[in-house]
Order: C-alpha cells, then structure tokens, then sequence
C-alpha cells in the first residue's frame, strides 16, 4: 500500500540533483544577489525535510565556505540579520508557518531574500519582495522525498555566487553514486529490506559520527517516524559519549527485547570514532537486541551522506511495508494542524 507513489518517488533522488542544478541555471538567482561579495553568512530557514536541507548545507557546503551557516527552525530569525546576509527561505509546499514568520522578519530586516519551494504563500511573497524562487517540482509527493530536488538548486546557486566552488561537480558525483545505490536497492532480495526485517518490532536508534554522519541519523529518525509511523531515535557521536551513553546498560531487561541500534559509518568521520564505536558495541551488546552497521559509498562527502540518506529512506519504505501502513499520508501530523487551527494556534 502506497498511495502516493513514495517508492517511486524516493527512487528519483539522482533525477533531483540534475533537475535542481538545472533549476537553479534557469531561474537566474544568483544574478538577482545584490553585491555578492558584501554578504558575510548564509542563514537558512526550514522546519522538518525542508530544514534538513539547512543541516545538510551546514556539514556538506558549510566547512568549505569562507561564510558561516546557520541553521533556524524557529519563527524568528538571528537578530544580525541585515542586507549581509544571504537568507535561503525552505519550504517544500511553500505553507509551513514558522518558515513563513522567520522569513517575513528577515525581509523586514533587509536580509538578502531566496525561497526554495513549489509555490504558496512562500513564492507570492518571494515576488513581493522581488527575491528570486528555486522551484522545486510540485509533482514530488511528500517534502521528505523531495529533498534532493531542494538541497541540490541550493547547493547550485551557492557555487554561482563563489561562495562553494565545485559544487556541481559534487553532485554529479553524488547522483552517480546514488544511481549505483539504487541499482542494490531495487535487487529482490537487497539490504535495505534485510535490515527492515531485522528491526522490525524494534524501536531504532540511528547513531552518526561527525556532522555528516549526525545529519544522515537524524534524517534516517525522521524517516521511520513519517514513512513507518513508528517511534525512533537519533544521536550523533562524539557528543551522545558525553550524556546518552549513560542511559545504556542498566535496564538491559527492558531494553533489550524493545531496541535495536543502527549505526551509520563514512569515510569523513573523526579518527577517535572507530574506538569508541569498539566501545559502544560491547557495551550495546546486551542493552539492545542487535547493532547493525551501514556503511556510506560514493566520493566525496555530498555523495557519502545522500547515499546514506537513500539507504534509511528505503529501510523506513520496506518497513512500512512490513507494517501494512501507507508510507505517504501523515495523519498525526495533518491532525496536529487541525487541531491547532481550530485553536487559533500557528500550523507548522
């Protein structure tokens, strides 16, 4: 059962890269950035898989730019904000509230404005302020399986402006390994759907070392919640061996049979974090059922987290699967908006 055609969908992810770069072309944003070289930090805005574009921004593009990358998935931007700043307004469907409320501010503020979206209010209000639009192909079923249609014409546009050379050419990487990944993926008997069986009935704990791997966990987290519909958890390391690391070991009875841990590995990870996954590995070795492994293929750092992200993505589809639940529709969160509409309340 999948109504909306995730699968499908989620398996388009190197055709995004294309057609983003090729969005980002055609739209001519980068040309409509007054004074490139006086803008002094990119911030960018989004909730949700639309956010996650600005997390994947800030540990993919981030540590190669002169420029600082700030990430705000809040109503209300930083303060600094001025004619200095680069602001990349991301919504997938051009509607979520908070998005909407930080980018108004930023606006006023005189912040260089972009909005990432397929339309909405996001858009009208782009032409307001006459700020260029990456479209993102409305035709995408869901923001989470959209999100290389959106973080790839960002990533473009970035090179245009100087700000990341070689970008383009990093993603044509990352699309060749992403082809490769799928072409596994699509096989009848492939790991993603071993490792769903494997975690069934299990809550999934996704751990990431490094900024790449901690993004990749957080989205693989997400992806088990809205594709699933079932309860996860995510942490990256070395941070979790300073608090969540405590929590394991003294309630193995309880659990054990309730947890399962996945950890997500790449060749850009801090040297210390082959021993301490050593450590962790003894030590979840009785506080959850099994500890699996995912490695990252593909070179380069965009190539190494997008192929991990596909991965999770079709770990959470095959799960769902398994679960008879419909990967597409979210009902607890389209009740959330509801609810908070009929209370007056901001929608997210």
């Amino acid at each position: 059962m999948d109504t909306l055609g995730m699968f499908a969908a989620t398996a388009s992810m190197p055709e995004q890269i294309a057609a983003g770069v090729q969005a980002a072309s055609e739209s001519g944003a980068a040309a409509r950035i007054d004074d490139p070289d006086a803008i002094t930090s990119v911030l960018v805005l989004g909730m949700g898989g639309s956010g996650l574009v600005g997390d994947f921004l800030a540990v993919t593009a981030g540590p190669f730019m002169s420029l600082p990358v700030v990430v705000v998935k809040n109503y209300v931007p930083p303060s600094y904000v001025d004619r200095r700043t680069l602001v990349l307004a991301v919504s997938f469907s051009g509607e979520t509230e908070e998005t909407l409320s930080a980018a108004g501010i930023a606006a006023e503020r005189g912040g260089q404005m972009v909005a990432v979206c397929t339309g909405g209010r996001l858009r009208a209000l782009a032409e307001t302020w006459d700020a260029p639009v990456l479209p993102v192909d409305p035709a995408i079923p869901m923001p989470r399986a959209g999100f290389a249609a959106m973080a790839s014409p960002v990533l473009a546009l970035l090179e245009d402006l100087g700000f990341f050379p070689g970008a383009s050419e990093w993603l044509a990487r990352a699309a060749e390994q992403l082809r490769l990944r799928r072409s596994q993926l699509s096989e009848a008997s492939n790991p993603a759907l071993r490792l769903a069986r494997e975690v069934a009935g299990t809550i999934p704990v996704v751990y990431g070392p490094g900024g790449i791997g901690e993004v990749a966990a957080r989205r693989w987290k997400a992806q088990f919640n809205e594709n699933a519909k079932t309860p996860a958890f995510s942490a990256g390391l070395p941070e979790m061996t300073h608090n969540e690391i405590a929590g394991w070991g003294t309630y193995d009875e309880l659990t054990a049979p309730s947890f399962s841990a996945v950890q997500l590995r790449h060749d850009f990870e801090p040297p210390q974090v082959a021993a301490t996954f050593d450590f962790l590995d003894e030590l979840l070795s009785d506080a959850v059922r099994e500890v699996y492994e995912v490695r990252a293929g593909g070179e380069g750092p965009i190539a190494q987290i997008m192929d991990l992200m596909l991965f999770g993505d079709f770990v959470s589809l095959h799960l769902a699967a398994l679960r008879g639940v419909d990967p597409g529709p979210i009902p607890a969160i389209a009740e959330l908006k509801e609810a908070l509409g009929a209370t007056g309340g901001a929608a997210p």
